[in-house]
């Protein structure tokens, strides 16, 4: 299955939650080698997700900035593209 065929988590936790299902299945054996290789593959699209997630974060929080009366804003971001 392609990356980009893919279905994405519903959010964050989702997709921390899959991988470690994911990983469970794959060190405990629990699966022949075509499943985990399909496995790795969801675990590493999740991975991605999950850094774009973090990286939208990141950029949320170096847009917050002191007000004039020294109070925190916050500039909006448009919603993040998913990496791929």
């Amino acid at each position: 299955m392609a990356q980009n065929q893919q279905t994405p988590p519903a959010n964050f936790e989702a997709a921390l939650a899959e991988i470690e299902r994911i990983l469970h299945e794959i060190e405990a054996g629990e699966v022949g080698l075509e499943q985990s290789l399909l496995k790795y593959e969801r675990g590493n699209f999740l991975i991605h997700y999950c850094r774009g997630v973090l990286s939208t974060a990141e950029k949320q929080i170096d847009q917050l900035h002191k007000a004039g009366d020294g109070s925190l804003e916050a500039k909006p971001l448009n919603k993040p593209a998913v990496e791929s």
